[in-house]
């Protein structure tokens, strides 16, 4: 038995004093509960470790979801030793001292290391540097834990060597499961002789942990010390523990910018109870109120337009209204701005006359202005023929003539193509009448493009 296999055999009576999430760890790949969907039995993760043929890995996923857990579960497993880094807390030179007692232990003890990198978003382009010759010659076996997508934080040269696993949030009744299992652990039988919690006392601080198995057991631990002795965990005693559900919401990270996401497509799909939800998901997990106005003064021309100018005003009466009155009165101006827009008809020919104009722009450059739409303000500009042949629109019967506006080079481009509802038919009547009138027969509009969110 060396010095880790005795560390494990003490386990119970070393975790003591540990908080309770940290004592009842699983040691065993078996008493992990939640993610049979990759530590099942015939499942490719599952697979790897019992043939000792474990791989690079990043595990990505929610908070309390088992990724450190795994990560020391899998070193026990195929006998490697575990060395817990902090992307946070170390810097090259920890990382280096860590490589190279993974490198003294492979040449001394023949014994291969995990080097199980916490938060590893947070890896610098430094970090990533130092670390990648190492885990390119095998000597250490990276495990990375993340809760924002690697795609994003981690170089192609890092992720391309090693093999991303999605965790997802445990589901109630999984984490009830866990609540239940630590109950029977030797380290809280220890602490609280014969202890029980009431089934609804369960319920609820599993409900209210947001899939966090983490979170459950540290409320589990309260509600426990909070109990009087010898009695059960009540459902009181529980919420006084755990008050308020917990909602997964990362204002930098992939939560951020999935709820935003489907903030605006509720919104643009016309769903006012979607929208109204998602909005509440944003503001209650700590979102800015003005950031979410920002989003919805940009919807308001996006997605709506010119089939209903009006809702850009009341989105803007809104947003002025909030920043006077504040949370949380406020938020029934945001309310009520969502639910305009949602319930708004839509169109997005702001959108596709911008990306129309951007292109002419782009592929015709600085284009002369014609002659007669130039002012003549010198003797000069007048024997150069500016402004020679301008008609003024008010002289003529309903204040319009036709001529060119266009340059010379791009007579007969048609960028803006009314197709949506509300007011756009009407305004689409009038200017095919006044196109009609000038001569022109404009392009047929370009097909709708994919959403940019």
């Amino acid at each position: 038995m060396d010095l880790f296999d005795h560390a494990r055999a003490h386990a119970p009576d070393a975790r003591r004093h540990l908080p309770l999430a940290e004592a009842v760890r699983p040691d065993a790949l078996e008493a992990v509960l939640g993610q049979d969907r990759l530590l099942g039995e015939g499942k490719p993760l599952r697979r790897a470790i019992d043939s000792d043929r474990v791989p690079n890995l990043v595990l990505w996923g929610p908070p309390g979801t088992g990724k450190t857990t795994i990560a020391r579960v899998l070193a026990g497993r195929t006998g490697h030793h575990f060395e817990p880094f902090s992307a946070v807390l170390g810097g090259v030179k920890e990382l280096r001292v860590a490589v190279e007692a993974a490198r003294e232990r492979l040449k001394y003890e023949r014994r291969r290391t995990i080097l199980f990198v916490d938060e590893i978003h947070r890896f610098n382009k430094g970090q990533q540097d130092a670390l990648l010759p190492h885990v390119e010659d095998g000597t250490v076996t990276l495990v990375g834990a993340t809760t924002e997508n690697p795609s994003f934080e981690l170089n192609a040269a890092l992720l391309s060597r090693a093999r991303v696993v999605v965790l997802q949030a445990l589901t109630p009744e999984r984490v009830r499961d866990i609540l239940v299992q630590a109950l029977a652990h030797p380290v809280a039988q220890g602490r609280w002789p014969g202890a029980q919690v009431e089934p609804d006392a369960l319920d609820h601080l599993a409900g209210l942990s947001g899939g966090d198995a983490r979170r459950a057991l540290t409320a589990l631990e309260a509600a426990l010390d909070f109990a009087p002795a010898g009695e059960p965990v009540t459902l009181a005693a529980a919420q006084a523990a755990l008050d308020r559900r917990v909602l997964t919401y990362d204002k930098g990270g992939d939560q951020h910018y999935e709820v935003v996401s489907a903030f605006i497509k509720s919104l643009r799909g016309s769903d006012p109870d979607a929208a109204v939800y998602w909005m509440l998901r944003m503001l209650e997990a700590g979102e800015d109120p003005l950031f979410v106005l920002r989003r919805m003064l940009v919807f308001a021309s996006e997605d709506i337009g010119l089939a209903d100018s009006a809702a850009l005003g009341v989105v803007n009466d809104c947003h002025a209204a909030f920043r006077v009155i504040g949370l949380p009165e406020g938020l029934f101006h945001l309310v009520h701005a969502a639910t305009y827009l949602a319930c708004a008809p839509k169109s997005n020919t702001v959108l596709t006359t911008l990306a129309a104009g951007r292109t002419a722009v782009s592929q015709h450059g600085a284009l002369p202005v014609p002659l007669h739409l130039r002012n003549a303000t010198t003797g000069l500009q007048k024997q150069l023929g500016y402004g020679d042949g301008y008609r003024y629109p008010h002289e003529f019967a309903g204040n319009y003539v036709a001529q060119r506006y266009m340059p010379d080079d791009l007579e007969g481009l048609t960028l803006f193509h009314p197709r949506g509802a509300g007011a756009e038919p009407a305004l689409a009547e009038r200017l095919t009448a006044l196109r009609a009138q000038a001569g022109q027969t404009p392009a047929p509009p370009p097909e709708a493009k994919s959403p940019r969110r």
